[in-house]
């Protein structure tokens, strides 16, 4: 009988974080998608009532993403999805032309067979997604999303800084929002496939001054269609 109840003690927890990571899986992918308009506001009992979970598991949730700077909190007044902007967009594209392009620098620098063979392995499953994403571009966004991150992901894996890891993540993260409208909304002709192809390129050459030139061009066209589009 202790043997059962120790077990009922360990499943509960367990049932409960997987309620969370679902209700914030769940609402991430609903911002992003445009579900709930910048600056929307979120309250709990109505989140709570639509994804049938309790209000101390929502509000978990809503501060999960409060970390990740998607949501925002008014103190005592609840929650609200993040503001977007153009002045917003162009302030994170400018600081990720100046990190990603020194973590791809040390990356290069240090780089091995290893590391080589992982941005190989990533760009091959980014071009299959972008094939399809060239057909329907409003089909495989998440997909893309997902295999884009582990591209440039695999681009930089070799620089040895963890806090430059760290604010990569956080400041890409932020951008997601905006490079789903770029692309939904694109109205400048643009071949994303030939700029990852062109970084790829450079940086197995260990091309560093064109890799991070060309890095940078990649990051700034997606403010340009997107200035564009709006």
């Amino acid at each position: 009988m202790i043997d059962m109840a120790e077990e009922e003690l360990e499943i509960a927890p367990r049932a409960g974080r997987t309620l969370v990571e679902s209700a914030y899986a769940t609402l991430r992918r609903e911002i992003l998608d445009g579900a709930f308009e910048p600056g929307a506001k979120l309250r709990t009992e109505e989140l709570r009532a639509r994804y049938n979970i309790s209000g101390s598991t929502m509000r978990e949730a809503l501060t999960r993403l409060l970390g990740e700077a998607l949501v925002t909190s008014e103190g005592q007044r609840g929650f609200r999805v993040a503001p977007a902007s153009l002045e917003d967009f162009s302030d994170l594209t400018e600081v990720r032309k100046l990190i990603e392009t020194e973590a791809l620098r040390q990356a290069i620098a240090r780089g091995d067979e290893a590391w080589e063979s992982q941005i190989v392995a990533t760009f091959y499953r980014l071009s299959k997604v972008e094939e399809r994403l060239a057909e329907d571009p409003t089909g495989p966004l998440s997909e893309f999303e997902a295999r884009n991150r582990e591209f440039h992901h695999a681009l930089i894996a070799a620089c040895p800084s963890r806090w430059l890891h760290h604010m990569i993540g956080l400041l890409f993260q932020q951008s997601e929002r905006y490079r789903r409208i770029a692309l939904a909304k694109r109205t400048i002709p643009r071949d994303v496939h030939a700029e990852h192809r062109a970084i790829f390129d450079a940086t197995l050459a260990r091309n560093t001054q064109l890799a991070c030139q060309l890095t940078m061009d990649h990051i700034e066209r997606t403010l340009t269609v997107l200035r564009d589009a709006l």
